[in-house]
């Protein structure tokens, strides 16, 4: 699935060339609730290391998704957006739709995601609340791209 189009204006591709690292660097530091601050060289090290969709209107990036895989058993779903100026065309469910039907994400004993407020677009790709939520463990620091930023001013 290198490219998939919707209509003539949007097209949704797999080409890690194609990514503008600039846009997604913006939206990531500065518009996501999840990674306010991040420094560009770790969306760079995030990118290179995952399976990313970009979403393209007339060729230009107006969308994102990360995967984090093994592509056998298991995989997260991380840093997924579409600009404001787009939303409301359907690109979120199209997109989803997209990484849930890629031929490496086929098979996966679990695929997980973080959300605070998207879980009735995830439902409709079968995503749900963790149903043994005790057996998770994490260690979260949840300001870190943010005192990173404040420490070097």
């Amino acid at each position: 699935m290198p490219t998939e189009q919707l209509l003539t204006e949007y097209e949704v591709s797999t080409d890690t060339d194609r990514l503008d690292v600039d846009v997604i660097h913006r939206f990531l530091a500065e518009v996501s609730y999840w990674s306010r601050g991040i420094p560009r060289s770790i969306v760079e090290r995030g990118i290179e290391n995952s399976l990313c969709f970009g979403v393209y209107h007339r060729g230009a990036q107006v969308g994102f998704a990360r995967i984090v895989t093994d592509k056998a058993t298991f995989a997260l779903l991380a840093d997924v957006f579409i600009l404001k100026a787009h939303r409301g065309k359907g690109l979120s469910k199209w997109l989803m739709r997209c990484i849930v039907e890629h031929q490496d994400l086929q098979g996966l004993r679990r695929f997980l995601l973080l959300t605070s407020d998207a879980h009735g677009l995830y439902r409709q790709f079968g995503f749900k609340e963790l149903g043994n939520p005790s057996r998770f463990m994490e260690v979260l620091r949840q300001d870190m791209y943010r005192s990173a930023v404040t420490a070097s001013s």
